[in-house]
């Protein structure tokens, strides 16, 4: 049996577990207890403060971990990742005072900067010959600037509006970081089995997102014209209609090219256009 650590609370414990129940991982969370284990997959999952997970499962106490890039990397731990899993996007960044006026990375030169990454904030720094004195703290680390505590931060950004209300401007993105799956490295030969056997249910979630299955009656003469506009993952599925000289064609589109493509269907006598959306997706 796996275990695998997640946070116990936050955006962060949302998507998860809803990736969870996506793939199928039955989970009580009627209860909330440290430790719950799955009713149909050989799977135990361990709630822990997102900062312990990269130490857990390094240790050997989890044997995977779903956790933020920006934390992982911040602790230095050895662990492998996995999976980027594409969700609880986030970004970490430099920002100062609005009024101040900044030109590039150099205006931080002996300067006071508050973060909760200190590890992340150094190697950047170093490698940019910059020289500031880092100063760590935890929770809230906008206010450090409008408090006189620091004349920087260096802190997680998602949509901005934090540092506005602070009145900061971000001025600099150190690191762009997404949820990982992560595993400890000395897993027996078992634990891999499972391992694979949860990606591959992972995998077909993930490949499903932002995908729409198409149905369209189309005429006979347009066929090839229709097919050489169609994007889709292999050739479409075209079947012939009880109607003499139309054809019904099936494929998958992705979402974001999907309007532009259904404009050209449409003026290519596509009718009769269907979309379905896709919950799994086995490649």
């Amino acid at each position: 049996m796996l275990r695998i650590a997640i946070q116990s609370k936050g955006r962060l414990f949302e998507d998860t577990m809803a990736l969870l129940q996506e793939a199928g991982i039955k989970l009580s969370t009627s209860k909330r207890t440290l430790l719950v284990q799955a009713a149909n997959f050989p799977l135990e999952v361990l709630f822990l403060r997102d900062d312990d997970i990269p130490q857990t499962v390094a240790g050997g106490v989890a044997d995977l971990g779903i956790v933020g890039e920006n934390e992982f990397v911040e602790r230095q731990e050895d662990a492998e990742v996995v999976r980027r899993l594409g969700f609880s996007k986030c970004r970490l960044s430099l920002a100062i005072p609005k009024e101040e006026e900044y030109t590039d990375v150099s205006w931080f030169e002996g300067k006071r900067i508050a973060t909760s990454y200190p590890c992340i904030l150094k190697d950047y720094m170093s490698s940019k010959g910059v020289h500031a004195d880092i100063h760590v703290i935890t929770g809230s680390v906008e206010i450090a600037p409008g408090i006189g505590l620091a004349n920087a931060i260096f802190d997680i950004v998602s949509s901005g509006s934090t540092l506005i209300s602070n009145n900061l401007k971000e001025v600099e993105v150190v690191m762009q970081s997404e949820a990982v799956l992560i595993a400890n490295r000395q897993l027996t030969p078992e634990k891999r089995d499972v391992l694979k056997e949860l990606l591959f249910r992972i995998e077909a979630v993930k490949s499903a997102e932002d995908k729409r299955y198409v149905l369209m009656n189309a005429p006979n003469e347009r066929l090839k014209e229709i097919i050489a506009v169609l994007p889709g993952m292999k050739s479409p599925t075209v079947m012939p209609l009880a109607q003499e000289g139309w054809s019904s064609v099936h494929t998958v589109l992705d979402e974001k090219c999907f309007w532009e493509i259904i404009g050209k269907l449409k003026s290519l006598g596509a009718e009769g256009i269907l979309v379905l959306p896709i919950e799994k997706m086995i490649l």
